[in-house]
């Protein structure tokens, strides 16, 4: 019998991404397109919704679905509307938690830029000023509440030209970006992505199964011993790359999921805190409030005004 010829390398979009790898089939405009931004349209599932970071700013628009979003150690529900931006190599993802069968055609409307132009550009022309403002800010990823409209008429008018009425559109955009004064900033450490694609790879595998199997028993060590790992090994890896300890970030995710179910359903305080993996109420209640800053009891009166802005794009 003859001898199997070896398996091809497994492909995967590089986790470091880079202009190799942003095929106008996965949602980017073609390479003659571009100059100074891109813009990028994608659904959901696709390869580009991992846990990533490249050297571009990028700006996101959430048009449809609802879920986790995950921007350098910030963990938080995302649903349409959500405007999001995202500095340089600062990791993040959003995984859609509400998919209907067959996905969709259209999540996230993106606009993707590069630093050192406009850096440039500012050294001569003062009115670049503000915006410089907003570049530092987005460092630690930005959202924006009350903006989703205008941010789609914005992102559809940088699309649709070219030229310098493509620069003056994206720069009307950054405008409004600039001078909005109803944001908060999400990640509390900035994050610096690392040019490590197995570390980032395994990173995304972790992440997607915390993200699904969250109300299950989760334990470090049997996941340490999954990647051949010692236990302080592991914590160490995995509060460099998410910002949080596994336990810290496993909390988030079910405090998170508690959160959501508070406003959609009716369901007892009692049983949402087993049903999100936590073993005893107080337990619950004492991460729900470090985490949210008040009761989950409070947490569901205030529900309706939990998230600022227009949820319509």
């Amino acid at each position: 019998m003859p001898a199997r010829e070896p398996a091809p390398p497994r492909q995967r979009q590089p986790e470091l991404e880079n202009d190799y790898a942003r095929s106008p089939l996965l949602g980017y405009e073609a390479p003659a397109a571009p100059g100074l931004m891109r813009c990028i349209a994608h659904g959901f599932p696709t390869p580009l919704a991992r846990w990533h970071f490249h050297d571009e700013y990028e700006l996101h628009l959430i048009t449809a679905t609802s879920g986790k979003a995950f921007v350098g150690d910030w963990i938080g529900p995302f649903q349409p509307g959500h405007l999001v931006l995202c500095g340089p190599r600062l990791p993040h993802n959003w995984i859609s938690m509400d998919v209907p069968e067959g996905g969709v055609a259209e999540r996230d409307l993106v606009i993707q830029f590069a630093h050192g132009p406009i850096a440039r550009a500012a050294e001569g022309i003062p009115e670049l000023a503000e915006a410089m403002a907003l570049l530092e800010r987005s460092r630690n990823g930005i959202e924006f509440f009350g903006l989703s409209e205008r941010a789609l008429q914005h992102w559809h008018a940088v699309k649709a030209s070219r030229g310098l009425q493509r620069l003056a559109a994206f720069c009307a955009y950054l405008s409004d970006l600039a001078r909005c004064t109803d944001y908060r900033l999400l990640s509390g450490v900035r994050m610096q992505g690392e040019d490590d694609d197995a570390g980032a790879d395994q990173v995304n595998t972790l992440v997607n199964r915390i993200t699904r199997d969250f109300a299950l028993p989760l334990s470090a060590a049997e996941l340490a011993a999954e990647l051949g790992m010692s236990e302080s090994r592991f914590s160490r890896f995995f509060r460099r790359a998410t910002g949080n300890t596994f336990t810290d970030f496993v909390n988030r995710i079910r405090v998170n999921r508690a959160g959501q179910l508070l406003m959609e359903t009716d369901r007892q305080v009692t049983h949402i805190c087993y049903e999100v993996g936590f073993n005893n109420v107080a337990n619950f209640n004492r991460r729900f409030l470090e985490i949210k800053g008040i009761t989950p009891s409070e947490f569901r009166r205030q529900a309706d005004h939990r998230f600022g802005g227009s949820v319509h794009a």
